[in-house]
């Protein structure tokens, strides 16, 4: 049995993707907006709001101008993906309970003490993952794939 929990937003993949690009670059020229949007398939509409939070959640730098562009502000191998998330949707301290669907507001209190520790569980194993896995990491990964992905031409 397949139990599916986590809802990843669009705009945190988009912001793992710009942070991957800018890791993929790293210790290059700044790298505009446009050419990230291009290279990871991001609309170009959404891709300045997600450079624009990142910028605002400490990840990446931009220098303006027409040499301008965005630059993570520290190594890849020093950002995790919980940075990255944190970055995109503020304090990684979320309640992962679920919501009542049924119109009730509370649960009764065994019922709550019952599933708290499980949810406590599933929130920290979120985050243990979240914090092993550097943009370094995703880098190198990224590199792999996209070597398999070459088409070889045998003569």
């Amino acid at each position: 049995m397949l139990i599916k929990m986590i809802r990843v937003p669009l705009k945190l993949t988009y912001g793992i993707l710009v942070a991957l690009e800018l890791a993929l670059r790293y210790g290059t020229a700044p790298v505009q907006a446009k050419v990230i949007a291009k290279r990871q398939s991001i609309p170009i509409r959404f891709i300045e709001q997600v450079l624009q939070t990142l910028r605002q959640g400490g990840v990446v730098d931009s220098v303006r101008g027409a040499q301008g562009g965005y630059s993570l502000k520290t190594a890849p191998s020093d950002l995790s993906l919980a940075d990255i998330v944190e970055a995109m949707n503020g304090s990684l301290e979320t309640d992962v309970r679920p919501m009542p669907t049924n119109g009730q507001t509370t649960r009764p209190i065994h019922q709550e003490a019952l599933l708290s520790t499980i949810w406590d569980r599933v929130r920290q194993a979120e985050l243990d993952v979240l914090n092993s896995v550097t943009l370094e990491t995703l880098t190198k990964q990224y590199t792999q794939l996209e070597q398999e992905q070459v088409p070889m031409y045998h003569i």
